[in-house]
């Protein structure tokens, strides 16, 4: 008896590798697989603009991204002691301005760097629906707490999606021709939109991702998150106690799937031999200063060395920086 409808996904033509530079851009998805990338040691940047939900605030961060135009103080608003930017999530807001400045513009540099060479863009797509800052009309990736009557609520059509990622995806392939692309679309529900609003929120997203892949065949890609949570596991036991966000069950289904859709062997070898060391890395023991424990110290030194030596493109600097301070401590 089968008790679920399985979400057939085909093994994908291109591997998503160690070798590989990755950027993740968009909602909490992109969080959570971006997480587990950096878990297993892929070369990764996660959300460097922080969890953005709508395409347009995605586009808006990565063409400025592509022109390379940094920020300055200008570029952010005081409310509630701290100093926001309207392009930003939350996690970048400072009480000190120059410091808000300051934290953009360090994973600003990065991020644009990486951008024009990267191997693998994941973009998560969350909502359809955008909130247009009343004073300047521009959309804002996050209102930070501002009263909502300062905003003024809209769904993006799907016409208004494509017309933007046209014009991005365009410059993306000509500066990186061999870029792959990689879209989903967040399983997470926005309730706060009311059941049927968030359907048709899914829907356009959906329907513009499907515009673009047909207008860029050899670059775009799909992976069904969305239709892995609400199709497959079908079920509150695989959500959080909002039940609306996936649990930490389903977002390791959805790992799984992930990766065999895109791990080659080599890759989940690599993973499996990392995840030995990362649970190593991960002990906590009962002494901290019993000669038992700075062996183990020594050991998972050791392992990880081995690990260095025979995958020579990864790098486990941080790690044993962190192993030596310990021993150095105890």
């Amino acid at each position: 008896m089968n008790l679920q409808t399985p979400v057939i996904i085909h093994k994908a033509a291109f591997d998503i590798s160690h070798r590989a530079t990755i950027l993740l851009f968009g909602s909490c998805f992109s969080e959570n697989i971006g997480l587990k990338l950096v878990e297993n040691k892929f070369s990764v940047n996660v959300n460097p603009f922080g969890i953005l939900y709508n395409p347009i605030s995605i586009y808006n961060a990565m063409t400025r991204l592509l022109d390379k135009r940094g920020f300055g103080v200008d570029d952010f608003i005081p409310h509630n002691n701290l100093h926001h930017s309207f392009m930003h999530h939350g996690s970048f807001s400072k009480t000190n301005l120059n410091d808000a400045v300051a934290s953009v513009n360090d994973s600003f540099a990065l991020a644009s760097s990486q951008l024009r060479s990267a191997d693998i863009l994941l973009i998560t797509f969350g909502t359809s629906y955008v909130f247009r800052w009343n004073k300047s009309g521009e959309i804002v990736g996050n209102c930070h707490k501002i009263p909502g009557s300062e905003f003024t609520r809209e769904r993006l059509t799907i016409e208004e999606i494509t017309s933007t990622w046209r014009h991005l995806l365009t410059r993306l392939i000509d500066i990186n021709p061999s870029l792959k692309i990689l879209f989903t679309v967040s399983p997470i529900r926005h309730f706060k939109d009311g059941a049927h609003e968030n359907q048709l929120s899914k829907s356009i997203l959906h329907l513009s991702i499907d515009s673009l892949m047909q207008q860029f065949p050899e670059n775009t890609f799909y992976f069904p998150a969305y239709e892995i949570l609400m199709d497959q596991l079908r079920d509150y036991r695989f959500y959080k106690d909002d039940m609306l966000h996936p649990s930490t069950l389903a977002q390791d289904y959805i790992w799984q799937r992930f990766g065999e859709t895109y791990f080659s062997k080599e890759t989940h070898d690599i993973i499996s031999q990392w995840q030995r060391i990362y649970q190593s890395l991960s002990h906590k023991p009962f002494d901290l200063n019993s000669a038992a424990y700075q062996k183990f110290l020594q050991r998972t030194i050791n392992d990880i060395e081995a690990f260095e030596k025979e995958y020579s493109f990864i790098s486990c600097f941080h790690e044993k920086q962190h192993l030596t301070e310990l021993i150095t401590n105890i």
